[in-house]
C-alpha cells in the first residue's frame, strides 16, 4: 500500500495524475476531445429509425457466452456478411473492442520465429499484444519508410515471418500512413504481413468512409485491417478484415476472442445498421473536413501546425503546462483534455483537439480568437 501511495504522489507532483471525467453533457462547453467524428451520438432520428425496425423488446440484451458458445449467432454473421460485401475477397471477424482486436490478433500471430516491426507511435493495445506474443520486436521511426526498409533488409532473412504494424490515421497526431509505400515494402520481402489499424479512419476517410486502405486502391494487398465501431460509427466493438485463413486462425488462437463474452446482439444489430447508414454520409465527412481547416487555422495562431485533419495536436511540452492550458480553455467553454506521458512520448505532452461534424463552425472561429490571446506559458 505504501508503494501505491508513493506512486500516486509522484504522479500528482509530475502533473500526470489522471482521473475519470465528470459528466459534461449538461453544460454548454464545446467538446473538442470527442471521437464522435460524424456527430452521430446525438442523432435521435437514427435511434428512432433503428427502434422502429427492431423493437427493443424483441432484441437480446446479452450474448451470455463467448462467441464460440453463444446460441444467438445470426446478428454477428449478418454484420460480418455486411462488412465482407464492402471488402470483397476478405472475411470479417467481430471483436469486443479495438483493444481486444489488437491484443488478440497480434499476440496470436506473433509466434516464435516472427519478427514484428511497428511504427513508433502505434497504439498501446498493439504494444500490449506484442508483449503477450512470442515474437521479436522492433519499432521504426514514425512514418519513416526508409527506416522500415532498412530494418526489414536485415531481419527478413533470419525470420520465418515479418509483420509490419501501423495505424492509418494516428490517434494523437492525426497524420496518415502511406499505404501504397507500405504495400510496396511488404511485397519486396517474402513472408511479410501488413497490419493496419484504421480505428480513427473508419467512417471518416476514403470512399464511403471505408478507410485509408480503401482510398489507397491497395486494400486487397493489406493482410489485416482493424476498424473500431465506438468512434465515428457511434457503437461499440471492433472488426478485423482479413483472409479466410487468418480469420480461422484468429477464431482458434486469439485469446481475447475465445475467452470473452460476446457483445450483446442488440449492439451488433445497431452496428450493422449504423455502418450501412454511414456509407452514405458524405455530407458529414465534408463538414468534418471543413471544420478541420478551421481548426488548423485556429491552432496556427497558437503556434500549432496547419492541418485539415479531424485530429490535431497542440504540443505543450510538459504535463503540468498541458493540464493548466486545458483548464484555461475550459474557462472559455472549450473541453480539450491534456494528453500526457506515457500516452505520448516525454516532452510531447499536448492538447489533443478532435472534431465532430456536429460542431458549429462559429465555435472554431471563437477558438481562434481565444487562442490568439493565450500563451502556453504564463
Amino acid at each position: 500500500m505504501k508503494t501505491i501511495i508513493e506512486n500516486l504522489a509522484r504522479l500528482r507532483e509530475e502533473g500526470n495524475l489522471r482521473s475519470i471525467r465528470t459528466d459534461s453533457s449538461c453544460n454548454d462547453s464545446t467538446d473538442l476531445s470527442t471521437n464522435d467524428y460524424l456527430g452521430l451520438n446525438d442523432r435521435a432520428d437514427l435511434r428512432e429509425e433503428f427502434m422502429n425496425l427492431y423493437p427493443v423488446g424483441s432484441l437480446a440484451m446479452s450474448a451470455s457466452a463467448s462467441r464460440l458458445l453463444a446460441s444467438s449467432q445470426k446478428p454477428f454473421s449478418t454484420f460480418e456478411a455486411t462488412l465482407e460485401k464492402y471488402y470483397p475477397g476478405k472475411k470479417a471477424l467481430i471483436f469486443n473492442s479495438g483493444y481486444h482486436a489488437n491484443t488478440g490478433l497480434v499476440s496470436a500471430l506473433g509466434t516464435k520465429g516472427t519478427h514484428i516491426i511497428a511504427d513508433k507511435l502505434v497504439h498501446a493495445s498493439i504494444i500490449d499484444g506484442i508483449k503477450l506474443s512470442n515474437a521479436t520486436f522492433e519499432r521504426f521511426r514514425h512514418n519513416d519508410i526508409s527506416h522500415l526498409d532498412r530494418i526489414l533488409s536485415k531481419s527478413a532473412a533470419s525470420s520465418q515471418r515479418n509483420i509490419i504494424i501501423v495505424e492509418s490515421v494516428y490517434s494523437m497526431d492525426g497524420d496518415k500512413a502511406d499505404i501504397e509505400a507500405l504495400v510496396e515494402i511488404k511485397e519486396r520481402y517474402p513472408n511479410t504481413i501488413l497490419y493496419v489499424d484504421e480505428a480513427h479512419a473508419v467512417g471518416v476517410e476514403g470512399p464511403g468512409g471505408l478507410g485509408v486502405c480503401m482510398a489507397s486502391g491497395k486494400v486487397d494487398k493489406v493482410d489485416i485491417i482493424v476498424g473500431t465501431l465506438g468512434k465515428a460509427l457511434c457503437s461499440c466493438g471492433a472488426f478485423a478484415i482479413t483472409s479466410p485463413e487468418i480469420r480461422e486462425y484468429a477464431v482458434n488462437k486469439s485469446r481475447s476472442f475465445i475467452f470473452s463474452t460476446a457483445l450483446p446482439p442488440i449492439n451488433i444489430m445497431w452496428s450493422d445498421f449504423i455502418f450501412r447508414k454511414a456509407l452514405e454520409m458524405d455530407t458529414e465527412r465534408e463538414q468534418l473536413y471543413a471544420l478541420g481547416r478551421l481548426l488548423g487555422e485556429a491552432l496556427a495562431s497558437a503556434g500549432g501546425r496547419v492541418s485539415c485533419s479531424h485530429i490535431q495536436p497542440l504540443i505543450i511540452g510538459n504535463p503540468k503546462d498541458a493540464k493548466e492550458f486545458s483548464e484555461r480553455l475550459a474557462k472559455e467553454n472549450f473541453t480539450v483534455l491534456p494528453i500526457r506521458t506515457p500516452t505520448v512520448p516525454p516532452g510531447t505532452d499536448r492538447l489533443r483537439f478532435s472534431l465532430s461534424a456536429s460542431i458549429n463552425p462559429k465555435e472554431l472561429v471563437r477558438l481562434k480568437n481565444v487562442l490568439s490571446n493565450l500563451t502556453i506559458h504564463e
